[in-house]
C-alpha cells in the first residue's frame, strides 16, 4: 500500500472519529453553540418530539458512528458519516441561513466518502484476512 494512501486513511480517520464524537457530546452541553438554531422550521414542525431530545439522540447517533470509525469500522460507517452529513446540510439549507454551515457539511460529506473508499484498502474484510490465514493448502482441504 503505498505511504500517501495510508497516512490520508488514518487522518480522515481520526478526523471524523474525533469531530463526530465531540459535536455529540456536545448535545447535550451546548458548550459549542446552540444545536436548536441550526434545525430548519420545517425539521422542527416534523419532528415527533421536543427538538432537544431530538438533538440529544443525533448526538448518541454522532457518537456512535464518531467511535465506529476510530475502531476501525470506516468501511461502513464513513459512508453512514456520509449520508448524515448530507442531510444535515440539506436541513441547514433549508433554515435559509447558516449557508456557511451547510458548505462545510457538504464538504465533509465529501471528506467521509473519501474515507470510506480509502477504507475498502485499508479495512480488509475479516473473511479475507481469515482465508489468508489459513493458507491455500487448508482451503482446499475443506472444499
Amino acid at each position: 500500500m503505498e505511504r500517501n494512501t495510508v497516512m490520508a486513511y488514518r487522518v480522515l480517520r481520526v478526523a471524523f472519529g474525533v469531530v463526530p464524537i465531540v459535536a455529540g457530546l456536545d448535545k447535550f452541553t451546548n458548550l459549542l453553540t446552540d444545536w436548536r438554531m441550526y434545525l430548519s422550521p420545517l425539521a422542527v414542525r416534523l419532528l415527533p418530539v421536543r427538538p432537544e431530545l431530538f438533538l440529544r439522540a443525533a448526538g448518541i447517533v454522532e457518537i456512535v458512528v464518531g467511535a465506529a470509525i476510530l475502531l476501525g469500522f470506516a468501511r461502513i460507517f464513513g459512508f453512514v458519516a456520509m449520508a448524515w452529513l448530507a442531510a444535515i446540510a440539506l436541513n441547514v439549507i433549508a433554515t435559509g441561513a447558516f449557508l456557511d454551515v451547510a458548505a462545510r457539511d457538504a464538504v465533509m460529506a465529501c471528506g467521509a466518502f473519501a474515507l470510506a473508499e480509502l477504507a475498502r484498502v485499508h479495512e480488509p474484510v475479516r473473511a479475507r484476512r481469515a482465508a489468508r490465514a489459513a493458507g491455500p493448502g487448508e482451503a482446499s482441504a475443506h472444499a
